[in-house]
């Protein structure tokens, strides 16, 4: 399986270019959502989401242990996407308020570890991930923003090292980062 890689900014159309990745490839597709309906904005949004996808897929809701899905989901299914590492990451602090770094630099070792043993278990279809680009703003100003912050910052760095293709997409367009 390939591992492709898409971060950007909110809004910036990561998911939607996610969703046209997926295309490439045939068979069938699950959609790992990590976002959680916790208020009626975000309610909102996962809806959004399910309308985009028009029922095309089989959803598996899962907010932090997305390792377990992926194992499971690549012996059934062609192409997963997963959407958002950077919800994932947040749900993972929300269930620790300020997690050990060892912790969490763990998981993202684990989830690193998961994508590259199913890239062996397929010799075709994709596994589709996508994050938020954080760093690209002002600096925080209290220790919880920063450090998530930084946390982000590895995964990204993390995830795109095992990646087959990674991309920036800003303003509905994507930009290939590797080649």
């Amino acid at each position: 399986m390939k591992i492709v890689f898409i971060t950007g900014g909110a809004k910036s159309g990561k998911s939607t270019f996610a969703l046209k990745t997926a295309e490439r490839y045939g068979g069938k597709r699950a959609y790992v959502a990590t976002a959680q309906a916790l208020d009626d904005e975000m309610t909102q949004r996962i809806e959004a989401h399910q309308k985009e996808r028009n029922g095309n897929w089989d959803t598996v809701e899962e907010p932090v242990n997305i390792y377990k899905s992926i194992t499971e989901l690549v012996t059934t299914y062609e192409v997963i996407v997963v959407d958002c590492l950077t919800l994932w990451l947040t749900n993972m602090i929300l269930t620790e308020p300020e997690p050990a770094k060892d912790k969490i630099y763990d998981a993202f070792l684990k989830l690193t570890e998961t994508l590259t043993t199913a890239k062996q278990t397929k010799p075709d279809g994709a596994i589709i991930l996508v994050s938020n680009e954080v760093g690209l703003s002002i600096v925080p100003d209290n220790r919880l923003a920063r450090l998530f912050r930084d946390y982000v910052g590895v995964l990204n760095q993390r995830v795109a090292a095992v990646s087959d293709e990674a991309y920036l997409v800003v303003s509905g367009l994507p930009l290939r980062l590797n080649s």
